[in-house]
């Protein structure tokens, strides 16, 4: 018998053997089986050091000891800002989040866990044909899945940046500018009935122009929103990344607004009313809003500007050398797809085009990347995205420049950029450019917030 002959009989053995364990897949007979595997008896002659969970441990799944990224909770939590927790940006991959990691702003001290079998949304007011739904009954109908993102009103504000100074001063050692500033945005594939479809069953009356869209949860959290925006692409979600939704992200139901800032994604959604205007409801007159220079507020500011940043190197890595790295984020927008991210290693003097990871999918992550060699000396490095309308993303100054100039020019030009600081109106959908500053000895430092606001925390 030659040695091919018998290398596969020995595998049709050991076929055979996983086909029998198979079909012990019944609770204890499967754990019994397989308890000397789990254990690692056989890894163990492999050199292999085993984790310490045994089958049922894995009837979810669980990922290895040495992985150890977590969210974090938000900086500056007080008894009144609810549960919230960061996404760990710098260690994110492709460009699906977890849902392990996606971030959580939760106006309440309470995560809701409805029972499915009793939950119902109602879609009434201005409709031909008022209608209770259930979730089996949603469940029937034609789904989609699509890839979006979803951010925080105030991601990247400068407001968070002086809650993170504030953490560190009392001693907190868990925080970085990538995650605390940065960290209320993640990207997830949804799973539901379009909106549009339900709408159409009940029939939108005429000049039904605007939605107000409740949930089921203790804070009862509302949103007015556009109809236009609706019959556009807004999914009624009861999935995400391949499962249910997880309770903190709205279970058993929720509007996924592509786009549109985070808010406007109301969890536990149990309401739809159509309505003739908008409601002006608490959180759309007294936050959710941002200040002008001549005291007016604007509101109802929901899509999110072309947006990008560079997740390695960040200011929670450490470069160990001069020599290769691969510099790579992410760019994403609330109006179409990103077309192109230029990266710069030089503080902005020259540009160079990024690869994009395909496919590139509308109002979602798109993953860039590009190589390059570091020569040890100290430098800064960016990035800028373009949406396929030719919208390009502006840095912090510019920002401040086109608020200040546009609305009142007496303000002097070299004192734009610090009105911007101090007055805060970067709270709500901010979308600079942010630059990280590599230091010789590889450490990586914020290059932006750190300069509006000096501080001995981060020097430049």
């Amino acid at each position: 018998m030659n040695s091919k002959m018998s290398d596969r009989r020995g595998f049709l053995k050991r076929s055979a053997a996983l086909a029998g364990l198979a079909a012990f897949a019944n609770g204890k007979a499967l754990a019994s089986v397989t308890d000397g595997m789990i254990k690692g008896e056989a890894d163990t002659k492999l050199g292999v050091t085993p984790d310490e969970p045994n089958i049922n441990d894995l009837l979810y799944g669980g990922r290895s000891r040495y992985e150890t990224t977590i969210r974090i909770p938000t900086i500056g939590a007080s008894v009144n800002t609810g549960l919230r927790n960061l996404t760990p940006l710098q260690d994110s991959i492709g460009i699906i989040t977890p849902s392990s990691y996606h971030y959580l702003v939760q106006h309440d001290m309470h995560i809701m866990n409805i029972d499915p079998r009793k939950h119902t949304l109602i879609i009434h007011g201005m409709v031909e044909r008022p209608m209770v739904f259930t979730m089996e009954e949603i469940k029937r109908l034609p789904s989609v899945s699509r890839v979006h993102f979803l951010e925080c009103t105030g991601n990247s504000g400068l407001a968070h940046y002086k809650s993170l100074l504030a953490d560190i001063k009392k001693g907190r050692t868990d925080v970085t500018v990538i995650q605390g500033v940065h960290g209320r945005l993640s990207n997830s594939e949804w799973t539901g009935v379009p909106l549009s479809l339900l709408l159409k069953e009940v029939g939108v009356q005429e000049g039904a122009t605007w939605l107000v869209a409740e949930g089921g949860d203790d804070c009862h959290h509302a949103k007015s929103i556009p109809v236009a925006k609706a019959m556009d692409d807004i999914i009624v979600a009861y999935g995400q990344n391949g499962e249910a939704l997880r309770r903190e992200q709205g279970y058993p139901l929720r509007l996924l607004v592509p786009g549109f800032q985070g808010v406007c994604s109301v969890k536990c959604l149990s309401s739809i009313k159509l309505v003739d205007k908008p409601y002006n409801l608490q959180r759309e007159i007294t936050f959710y809003t941002n200040l002008k220079p001549n005291g007016m507020a604007s509101r109802y500011e929901s899509q999110v500007g072309p947006k990008s940043l560079i997740t390695f190197p960040s200011d929670a890595h450490k470069l160990l050398g001069r020599g290769f790295y691969e510099i790579s984020g992410v760019a994403w927008c609330g109006r179409g797809a990103i077309s192109r991210v230029e990266v710069s290693t030089d503080n902005g003097r020259s540009w160079k085009d990024a690869s994009l990871q395909q496919p590139v999918f509308r109002k979602a992550w798109t993953r860039f990347r590009l190589g390059w060699n570091w020569d040890g000396t100290e430098t800064v490095i960016m990035s800028r995205c373009t949406n396929e309308y030719g919208e390009i993303q502006s840095s912090m100054r510019e920002l401040a420049k086109l608020w200040g100039d546009d609305v009142t020019p007496h303000i002097p030009a070299e004192e734009i950029e610090h009105w911007w600081a101090s007055a805060d109106i970067s709270e709500f959908l901010n979308n600079p450019i942010q630059p990280w500053k590599i230091k010789p000895d590889g450490s990586v430092q914020d290059a932006i917030y750190n300069t509006l606001l000096p501080n001995p925390y981060f020097p430049v």
